[in-house]
């Protein structure tokens, strides 16, 4: 299997890096290697910098195994919502260093983090889905009404819009725009002021707040699954 996703230790914090060369497909192996690196994080107790590669940081889910639409294509869906849920709850915070486009389930993945770094420049973030004809799943707007502002929860979901990074501050997919020469560095300083909290309140108190979303997304998980069987 081609390394598609990278795991590293260092001073208690593990950065996990997508680079599959291009776009940063989120195809059934990628997140098989990001699950596996989650599963390594959390057995070193480690607090998660989660990045992409220069330029972008994935423009959502494999085009090609989606539009195959055999048992792949189910389980790599499955599969994104699921890391997105896991992520949502995991024990130790999670940094999302976002170093370029985010689109779709790569935007989905930025919702999922507990501070979102992003590089700026001409990059897009933002949800396409409505924009190239897919209604969107319910696990997409539950993800994205956890949290969105709600001014723009409707604008990003029903309209598609597509937002700069600086812009994607203000609607609620990143938390801070950094330049994109300072952005490991920044992911790396949060992550180390992240690590200095009581990590056993941090678990608690991020399952307590996000019950009502958790729940929510595990719901919306099991209403897709017919048109996500669909896809075959």
């Amino acid at each position: 299997m081609r390394t598609l996703a990278t795991y590293r230790l260092e001073d208690g914090i593990g950065t996990i890096a997508m680079d599959d060369g291009k776009m940063n497909a989120l195809s059934l192996d990628m997140f098989r290697q990001l699950s596996d690196a989650l599963a390594r994080a959390e057995a070193d107790r480690a607090v998660i910098v989660l990045r992409g590669r220069e330029g972008v940081f994935s423009a959502g889910f494999d085009l090609r195994t989606l539009r195959a639409g055999d048992p792949d294509a189910y389980a790599m869906v499955r599969a994104g919502f699921e890391l997105a849920e896991r992520m949502l709850a995991f024990p130790r915070p999670i940094v999302v260093a976002c170093t370029g486009h985010a689109i779709a389930m790569g935007a989905f993945l930025l919702l999922s983090g507990d501070y979102r770094l992003g590089a700026s420049g001409a990059f897009k973030v933002g949800a396409n889905e409505v924009a190239i004809g897919i209604t969107m799943p319910f696990f997409d707007v539950e993800i994205c009404r956890q949290r969105l502002a709600p001014a723009h929860f409707h604008r990003a979901v029903i309209n598609a819009e597509i937002y700069t990074p600086e812009d994607a501050v203000a609607a609620g997919f990143l938390d801070r725009v950094v330049p994109a020469s300072a952005l490991e560095d920044a992911a790396r300083t949060v992550a180390g002021e992240l690590a200095r909290l009581d990590q056993t309140a941090h678990a608690a108190t991020k399952l307590r707040a996000r019950a009502g979303a958790l729940d929510a997304i595990r719901a919306a998980i099991e209403a897709d699954d017919d048109f996500v069987r669909a896809i075959r």
